[in-house]
C-alpha cells in the first residue's frame, strides 16, 4: 500500500466492510474495538476463518494513523491478532530457528527437531480466550511489547491456552503473569541454570508445571504472601519471579520460614554461611547429593550458594530476582539483585566492591540467554513509563506496519518520528537504520545514523557501544581503516578509564582476534603487546580471561613455547596480582601449562 493510496483514502468517509459483509462505519473507528464488534468478528471467524477477516483489516490501522485517531492503536493490535490467527506452524517455526541459530540461543536441553504443521497457532484456543485478548488493549499492550524473536510461538500459545483453560477467572485477574509465565515456559531452560556449579542429579533443570506456578503465585498474591503485589507488576518483570527451579514444597517452606521484609531483603545473601574450607581446597561444585534451600540454609556455602539461596527465596515471596555471576579484580564472584518496594533493581546485593565487578551477567529467562546488570537498568529506566516513549512506541509500531506493506518510505518516516519523539527507544533506531538500508542509503549516512544513535545513548555504555562497534565495522568495509582504528582506540580508551571497564576489555579481545586472523606471528605479538600495554595495566580477571589466556593458548597450539612462556611474564608484571588470590593461582596454572608444553 503507497502512501499515495492512503492519501486518497483518507479524503472519503473511512468504512470497512468485513468478509461476512458486515459495514464498520467511520464513527465506530474513531474508538477501541468494542465487546460486541468483537463478538461479531469472532462468530464471522467461525463461518469464514480469520484470513479473510485480517485482509479486511489490514488498512484500518494506518489510516487512522496517518489521520493521529486516538484509537489507532486499539485497532493495529486487533489486525495483529487477526493476523497471529491465521498464522501457521509451518509459517513461523522456521522463522522462530532462523532467529535462535542467529543468537546462538540453542542448548542442549532443547528438543532435537522443531516439528511444525497447517496447524494454526491459536487454533486450540478457546473462544472466550480469543475474545479476551481481541478486546484488552491493557494484555495486547504487554504481549505485542513484550514478545521477542527467540519466544518460541507455539509453546507461549500452548502455554497460555493451558492456563485459560485451568481457571479463565485467574488469568483474567493476573494477565501479566500468565504473560510471564507463557514466555519463560516455551522452551525448557539450559543446563547451567541457574549456576553451573552444581551436578544435575542434586538439581533437577526442570520448569514446574506452569498451571501450578499460575496458581501458586495467584494464590500467594490473594494472601498477602507475596512481599510485592504481583498483580500490579509487568510481564517484564514478573519473568524474574516465575523462573523456578525449586519446587512447590520448597518454595512454601521460604514463605514460612525466612521472614526478612523487602526494606532489608539484601541481608538474606548473608544468612548462608560462607564456606571458607570449602574455597580454600576448591571445592567449588555442592559435594551433597541434594540441592535444597532448607538443606543451604543448614550447611551453608560458597558465594553462589548464597546468591541462589537469596534469589529463590526472593522468588518464592513474589520479589523478581536475579543470580549474577562476574569477574573482579582477582576472583569470580557470584551476587544477586531483587526488585526492591519503590520498584527500582538493587543489583549490588552480595556484591564486594572493593572487587569492581563491572559486570555481572545473569540469564534472561524469557530468551535463556545472557543480560548483564547494566543492560537490565537500562531495559528498566523510567523513561519507558513516560508518554513520549508511548508515542514513540507508537511510531515504531506504525514504521514496522509500513514496511510490511510494503511502503518504505512511508516506514522510514514513521521510525524517524519515533526516534525524534524518544531517542532513547533503541527498537526504534534498529527500525530506522534497516529501512535506510534496504532503502540503499549511502554507507555515510548508515554511519551518520550510528553516531546519532550512540549520543542517544551516551548514559548506556553497553547500548552506545553497540552503535560504536558498528560505526566501526562499516568505516572498515569501504576502506576507512586509519579511522577505524582511531575510533576503535577511543573506545576502548574511554571505557578502560571508567568503570565500564569490561567493555573496554570486549573492544581489545576484538583488536587481537582480528590481528590473530590477518597478521603473521610478529604482529601478532606486536598486537598483544600493544593491547596489554595500554589497557592492562592494574586489570584483573576479566582481562586475563579474554585477552591473555585466548593469546597464550593460541601461541601453544601453534609450538610458540618461549613467545607464551615471555607472554606470560609481561601480563603477570602488568595486571593486578595479589598474593593468595584467585588471578595468581590463574596465572601459576597457565605458567605450568607453558612449561609443560616445553618439555
Amino acid at each position: 500500500m503507497s502512501r499515495g493510496v492512503l492519501a486518497l483514502a483518507l479524503g472519503c468517509a473511512m468504512v470497512v466492510r468485513t468478509a461476512g459483509g458486515a459495514e464498520i462505519p467511520e464513527a465506530e473507528l474513531a474508538r477501541p474495538p468494542t465487546a460486541e464488534r468483537v463478538a461479531a468478528l469472532l462468530q464471522e471467524a467461525s463461518v469464514t476463518g480469520w484470513v479473510d477477516i485480517a485482509r479486511q483489516l489490514e488498512g484500518v490501522a494506518p489510516r487512522l494513523y496517518e489521520k493521529n485517531g486516538p484509537a489507532a492503536l486499539a485497532w493495529f493490535y486487533l489486525h495483529r491478532w487477526a493476523r497471529l490467527f491465521t498464522t501457521t506452524e509451518n509459517e513461523i517455526v522456521p522463522l522462530w530457528i532462523d532467529a535462535v541459530n542467529r543468537a546462538k540461543a540453542g542448548h542442549a536441553n532443547m528438543r532435537r527437531s522443531y516439528p511444525a504443521s497447517d496447524k494454526t497457532l491459536a487454533q486450540d484456543w478457546p473462544r472466550d480466550l480469543q475474545a479476551y485478548v481481541l478486546g484488552s488493549i491493557g494484555f495486547s499492550d504487554q504481549f505485542f511489547s513484550l514478545i521477542q524473536p527467540l519466544d518460541y510461538p507455539p509453546g507461549v500459545f500452548a502455554v497460555l491456552r493451558g492456563l485459560w483453560t485451568a481457571d479463565p477467572k485467574r488469568f483474567k485477574e493476573c494477565p501479566a503473569l500468565a504473560l510471564a509465565i507463557a514466555v519463560v515456559y516455551d522452551v525448557p531452560p539450559p543446563p547451567g541454570w541457574p549456576h553451573g556449579q552444581v551436578g544435575p542429579e542434586a538439581l533437577s533443570r526442570q520448569l514446574p508445571d506452569p498451571a501450578v506456578v499460575m496458581a501458586f503465585f495467584a494464590n500467594a498474591d490473594m494472601a498477602g504472601a507475596a512481599l510485592h503485589r504481583l498483580r500490579r507488576l509487568p510481564a517484564f518483570e514478573l519473568k524474574f519471579v516465575v523462573d523456578l527451579c525449586a519446587p512447590p514444597a520448597e518454595l512454601t517452606w521460604a514463605q514460612q520460614t525466612i521472614q526478612t521484609p523487602l526494606a532489608s531483603f539484601a541481608k538474606v545473601y548473608d544468612l548462608i554461611r560462607y564456606r571458607r574450607d570449602r574455597a580454600e581446597i576448591g571445592q567449588f561444585m555442592w559435594p551433597l547429593p541434594k540441592y535444597e534451600l532448607p538443606l543451604i540454609l543448614q550447611q551453608g556455602g560458597i558465594c553462589v550458594d548464597q546468591a541462589y539461596f537469596a534469589s529463590t527465596v526472593g522468588k518464592a515471596r513474589g520479589v523478581p530476582t536475579l543470580l549474577f555471576r562476574g569477574a573482579g579484580l582477582d576472583g569470580r564472584h557470584a551476587w544477586f539483585g531483587f526488585l526492591d518496594a519503590n520498584g527500582r533493581w538493587q543489583l549490588d546485593a552480595g556484591r564486594y566492591a572493593e572487587q569492581k565487578y563491572v559486570a555481572g551477567v545473569t540469564f534472561d529467562p524469557q530468551t535463556w540467554t545472557d543480560i548483564n546488570d547494566h543492560e537490565l537498568k537500562f531495559m528498566t529506566e523510567g523513561f519507558r513509563k513516560l508518554p513520549t516513549y508511548k508515542t514513540s512506541r507508537l511510531h515504531q509500531f506504525f514504521a514496522e506496519e509500513y514496511a510490511r506493506l510494503g511502503d518504505l518510505r512511508a516506514a522510514a518516516g514513521a521510525a524517524r518520528s519515533a526516534v525524534n519523539a524518544e531517542p532513547r527507544n533503541q527498537a526504534a533506531w534498529e527500525v530506522l537504520i534497516g529501512l535506510r538500508q534496504r532503502l540503499a542509503a549511502e554507507p555515510k549516512e548508515i554511519e551518520g545514523l550510528y553516531q546519532d544513535a550512540a549520543r542517544a545513548f551516551a548514559r548506556y555504555p553497553d547500548v552506545e557501544s553497540g552503535f560504536k562497534d558498528r560505526l566501526i565495522k562499516s568505516l572498515r568495509a569501504r576502506g576507512q581503516t586509519s579511522l577505524a582504528d582511531a575510533a576503535e582506540r577511543e573506545t576502548v580508551r574511554k571505557y578502560t578509564q571508567t568503570e565500564r571497564s569490561d567493555l573496554g576489555v570486549q573492544q581489545a579481545q576484538e583488536i587481537l582476534q582480528r590481528s590473530l586472523q590477518h597478521d603473521d606471528l610478529p604482529g601478532r605479538v606486536k598486537t598483544f603487546y600493544g593491547v596489554l600495554n595500554s589497557f592492562g595495566r592494574g586489570a584483573g580477571v576479566e582481562f586475563f580471561d579474554k585477552i591473555v589466556q585466548p593469546f597464550v593458548d593460541h601461541l601453544l597450539a601453534g609450538g610458540e613455547t618461549r613467545e607464551a612462556l615471555q607472554a606470560v611474564n609481561r601480563a603477570r608484571q602488568t595486571l593486578r596480582v595479589e598474593p593468595g588470590r584467585q588471578l595468581e593461582a590463574e596465572f601459576n596454572a597457565l605458567l605450568e601449562k607453558v612449561q609443560k608444553a616445553q618439555r
